[in-house]
């Protein structure tokens, strides 16, 4: 291998640090025991399609900017211009939500009386500490991730055997018996294997820095399989965890996770409060690392993009480090202002917060609208290319993967408009106008570059 060059084992740590979050894979396990039916089905409908798409686009064209560079050689430069916008955007709104679940953790767990302006402090510190990281480059960015991606491992497994240690002293808090696991094919069934999509997105980020990865070929499609497995045994394992612990219908989709955990290490009687804080502290950190693998990869395929190398603030280089600092700056600053939004305003005021966050769920899933027809049309148009890895099953399988793939985000997308509650003028406005005018900026500033 070569110097410096990322290791197999760096990107299954990579992927499984920006993959498995704690704090968003809760809210499916209020459907009870038979989410854990929903996680199997829906890793095997579109996890695995999923992979072995990425697996084939990695291997193929290990090119920096990851699926950029894919969807710019199947659909050309505006497309993939609008692909790294959308993902670097993202980012930008979803770290705040991040960082106001860590101050908050951190509040209930060490300081519940603490000030709320020290919260928000916290908050933006974490975002410019994240900053700061990614401005040093992907070496250190790729070190904590490695150590994080153990420490995740490390805590779904506890988390999992505190869960059976549990049920064995005081019972579970729901019925495990095989009817349990039965499905009702219902509104919930649907848009709860949609939330589980959101939450297993993210095998395409470290093609971002495909250039670094050490026999990208060959290690690609391994690490899709490893990571993969991997990622979904953790989920389950996290799930069964927390339906030990809480009863379906009383799980909080935001701190189920700690709610939970506090609950299982009552197993360790006059010590549980220091094992709860011993394991909760280990939990925040891994909310940290899996921003520093999103931001990374949002800013690195962002970098890649043409008319970011002609934008004087997108395209301002660090004068030690290389990398695009200001790029990451900008993140930080719109970070910040969410956060401070988030701790002035209150009432329904605050309600625009989370809905403008909200909106980052909607920009999330769209460049995935273009990496499922990219790897068909790659594959139709250039048929030079080597190909070390395929998808199986010829074009059958490859067809059959990116429709099933398509149609889950598709899906996601449309049920992020259906509330339950009708039409919400600030909810429904902002996820229409704030995507509107996302994608108008990215196509100003492509026509921009083209002057």
């Amino acid at each position: 291998m070569e110097k410096n060059k990322v290791s197999l084992f760096k990107m299954v740590s990579f992927t499984v640090c920006g993959i498995v979050v704690l704090d968003t894979f809760v809210a499916p396990a209020a459907m009870g025991v038979s989410s854990i039916t929903v996680w199997l089905l829906t890793a095997l409908f579109f996890f695995i399609p999923y992979g072995l798409i990425n697996a084939e686009l990695g291997a193929t064209y290990p090119d920096d900017g990851g699926i950029y560079s894919w969807v710019k050689r199947a659909f050309g430069e505006f497309h993939a211009s609008l692909v790294a916008w959308y993902y670097w955007v993202n980012v930008a709104f979803w770290m705040p939500a991040v960082f106001i679940a860590f101050s908050t953790w951190f509040s209930m767990a060490f300081a519940p009386n603490i000030n709320i302006w020290i919260l928000g402090i916290l908050a933006i510190a974490m975002c410019w500490m994240i900053v700061g990281v990614g401005i040093r480059g992907v070496d250190l960015s790729i070190t904590v991730t490695n150590i994080a991606a153990i420490c995740k491992v490390a805590v779904l497994i506890v988390f999992g055997l505190l869960g059976t240690i549990y049920a064995v002293k005081h019972g579970s808090a729901n019925d495990f018996s095989l009817s349990a696991f039965s499905l009702s094919f219902n509104f919930n069934t649907i848009a709860y294997s949609s939330a589980i999509v959101y939450n297993l997105l993210g095998f395409e980020l470290i093609s971002s820095i495909a250039s670094k990865i050490d026999k990208p070929e060959k290690n690609i499609p391994k690490m899709t399989i490893l990571a993969g497995v991997l990622i979904a045994v953790l989920y389950i394992i996290g799930t069964y965890g927390l339906l030990v612990a809480i009863p379906a219908d009383q799980i909080d989709p935001l701190d189920g996770f700690f709610y939970a955990l506090k609950e299982l290490c009552s197993i360790f009687g006059a010590g549980q409060i220091i094992a709860f804080r011993i394991i909760i502290s280990i939990a925040l950190f891994t909310l940290v690392s899996n921003m520093i693998s999103w931001t990374l990869g949002g800013v690195e395929v962002l970098d890649e993009a043409e008319f970011t190398k002609k934008t004087k603030l997108l395209g301002h280089r660090h004068s030690k480090y290389n990398t695009p600092d200001y790029s990451y700056i900008l993140m930080g600053v719109i970070s910040t202002i969410l956060i401070v939004m988030n701790f002035v305003l209150s009432g329904s005021a605050n309600d625009a917060f989370w809905t403008i966050l909200s909106f980052s769920f909607l920009v999330f899933f769209l460049p995935y609208l273009w990496l499922f027809p990219t790897v068909v049309k790659l594959r139709n148009i250039d048929i030079d290319t080597p190909r070390p890895y395929k998808v199986p099953m010829g074009k059958f399988g490859l067809y059959i993967s990116s429709i099933i793939g398509f149609l889950f985000i598709a899906l996601g997308i449309v049920l992020l408009f259906i509330t339950g509650e009708g039409w919400d003028p600030l909810y429904h406005l902002t996820l229409i106008i704030g995507t509107g005018i996302t994608t108008l900026f990215g196509i100003i500033l492509y026509n921009n570059s083209k002057k």
